[in-house]
Order: structure tokens, then C-alpha cells, then sequence
């Protein structure tokens, strides 16, 4: 019996995803894992690297980025722990962490999910418990309105910041940079769901357990360094796009059609602003070829939101993995 799948997806991060890969020897000892790595096209010799140093790794090589969710399905379909760990490619396990994790699973029936605390490699705690969001923190959270008002106190309630991090506490969702869930949990509610390429991914899969029942559990006891957005910074206006859009699906997943677009026009007006801010500066000579990188990837925002303004159209087919039929 295989205690717990690892799942890394992987996309252009070759010296991280081998750090990552080397911290889960002492992550659980005595336990049995298999490692399943799936690489979305990467050109850094990714999966060469793979193939030579973790011969015992299970490799899944696409040959072109097919999105954070779809990759997560690839090793899900082939997987055959009891437990799954969902991970990212720029984390380092710390020794014991994913015991902690397993014993936790393993105390409760109830609990469906468990994540770490998340750390910078300085050692501070990453924000990585969350409410759900409602379309008031849809249109505040990592927009310009946060960043003219980060004091919000629509924020505070999302981040969960009236209670401590040294606290072992049930959330609504955690940050899925490290998630370990139960198989049947998976094989009940389904997989993640394709129509989010990637981001807010993990919120839904964790309304979806939350809907059916389980309880998703913060352990702080478990610690995963985060080296966070390495991948995605690779490209920052597609990772803005991919953030927004998500965002959007996942608000008219869960709130309707109408409040989506509304998100989408409120979303567009507040990153044209941003934009005007920018061209502003560039005009004024404000550190130029910094103003000049953001002008260009504020327009391709731009263009993107006004081209998806009506909503993109979502596949009429069944979430990955089974589950909910999409609306």
C-alpha cells in the first residue's frame, strides 16, 4: 500500500522542482510515497534532469503547458496512494512535515484536507488561510483598491487575521502551494476543475469538500518553505490574466453569470485606472524602463479583460475526474 501520492507539476523551475524533490526523503519516514512529476513543456531541460536524478520519479511529460489543473488531473488518473499531496515545484518539504500532515489526516475521519504553515525562505509565515471570497473580496483582493486601501477590513476577514498562525484551526480554504487530501475525498467530489487554468483552483476543490461535509484543517505543526510565483513570473501579464480570469469563473461558478460580469467590468475599469497611472509616470520620466515594462503588461491585461468581458466559454463537459457537471 502506498501511504501518499506526491504530485508536482512542474513548468521551467528545474533547480527548484530538485530541491523539492530531495526534501521529501525525510519528510515522512517509515512511509511509503510515490512521486509523480508532471513537466508542462518546459525548455529548461526539466525533464532530462528528472530522468537522470530521480529515476524512481513517475514522469509525465507534456508537450505543451496544459494548465496547472490539467497537469494535477494527468497524475491524479494515474496516482494510487490513499492520500494525495498537492505540490508545488518551489516548496522544500521540512523534515517531518508531512507526517505531521498524515498523523492529523489519520486522528479525524471528518478531515478531508490538511496544509502546512507556509514560510519565505527568510522564515516568515506566508498568509495562506482563507475564507471563501465573496464578490466584495473578489474586487478588492491584489487590486488597485488593496493597494490604495491594504487595511481593508474585507481583507482582514478573508485573510483570517483575527486568529494566530501557531493555531491549529479549521478554514474555509488553504493556499495551494501544499495541499494533502484524501483519496476518497478526490474520488467523491472529484478533481480540480479544468476551467480554471490555474488560481482559485484550490478554493473550489475546497468549497466542493467543505460542501460534502469534511473539515479543511491549517497545521501549523508542518512547515513548507515557499519560494512562491516562480513559475508564473516567468510571463507577469499572463499570470495577471490567469489570476483575474479565475477569479471571474470562480464568481460566476458559485454566484451566477450576472455578478461575474459584473467582477469582469468593475475588474477591467480598476486595471485601465492602473494602466493610466503608469502611462502617466512613463510621461513624466518616473523610472522609465521600469514604467515602460508595466504599461506594457497593464495593456495586455487590459485587452485580455475586454475580449473575455462577455465571459469565456466554458466546456459542456463534466469536471475532471467526475463530480460536479459544470454550470
Amino acid at each position: 500500500m502506498i501511504d501518499v501520492s506526491v504530485v508536482v507539476v512542474s513548468y521551467n523551475v528545474r533547480e527548484l522542482l530538485g530541491r523539492c524533490l530531495r526534501s521529501l526523503a525525510a519528510a515522512a519516514p517509515g512511509r511509503t510515497l510515490e512521486i509523480l512529476v508532471v513537466d508542462n513543456g518546459s525548455s529548461d531541460g526539466t525533464v532530462e534532469t528528472v530522468q537522470r536524478e530521480f529515476p524512481d520519479v513517475t514522469l509525465i511529460a507534456n508537450a505543451a503547458n496544459r494548465g496547472f489543473t490539467a497537469a494535477n488531473n494527468q497524475a491524479t488518473a494515474v496516482a494510487h496512494g490513499t492520500t494525495l499531496l498537492y505540490l508545488n515545484p518551489d516548496t522544500e518539504v521540512r523534515p517531518g512535515a508531512l507526517e505531521a500532515m498524515l498523523a492529523h489526516l489519520e486522528e479525524d475521519p471528518h478531515v478531508g484536507v490538511v496544509g502546512p504553515r507556509l514560510s519565505f525562505p527568510d522564515g516568515r509565515t506566508q498568509s495562506s488561510r482563507r475564507r471563501f471570497p465573496t464578490p466584495l473580496t473578489a474586487l478588492v483582493e491584489s487590486t488597485i483598491v488593496q493597494r490604495w486601501w491594504p487595511a481593508c477590513p474585507v481583507l482582514d476577514w478573508y485573510y483570517v487575521m483575527e486568529r494566530s498562525d501557531e493555531e491549529t484551526q479549521d478554514v474555509d480554504w488553504l493556499y495551494g502551494a501544499c495541499l494533502l487530501v484524501r483519496r476518497d475525498v478526490i474520488e467523491t467530489v472529484g478533481a480540480f476543475d479544468e476551467r480554471f487554468f490555474m488560481y482559485s483552483e484550490e478554493v473550489d476543490l475546497c468549497r466542493r469538500i467543505r460542501d460534502r461535509g469534511w473539515r479543511v484543517v491549517y497545521v501549523p505543526a508542518a512547515r513548507v518553505v515557499h519560494y512562491e510565483g516562480r513559475s508564473s513570473e516567468q510571463d507577469l501579464a499572463r499570470r495577471a490574466q490567469n489570476f483575474h480570469e479565475s477569479k471571474c469563473r470562480y464568481v460566476e461558478k458559485h454566484f451566477g453569470p450576472s455578478v461575474g460580469r459584473a467582477l469582469r467590468i468593475s475588474l477591467l475599469a480598476q486595471t485601465s485606472l492602473d494602466l493610466a497611472e503608469e502611462a502617466l509616470k512613463l510621461a513624466l520620466g518616473h523610472r522609465v524602463d521600469l514604467r515602460r515594462e508595466r504599461v506594457r503588461n497593464l495593456a495586455q491585461v487590459v485587452a485580455y479583460q475586454w475580449h473575455h468581458l462577455g465571459g469565456a466559454a466554458w466546456p459542456a463537459r463534466s469536471v475532471a475526474g467526475g463530480g460536479e457537471p459544470c454550470e
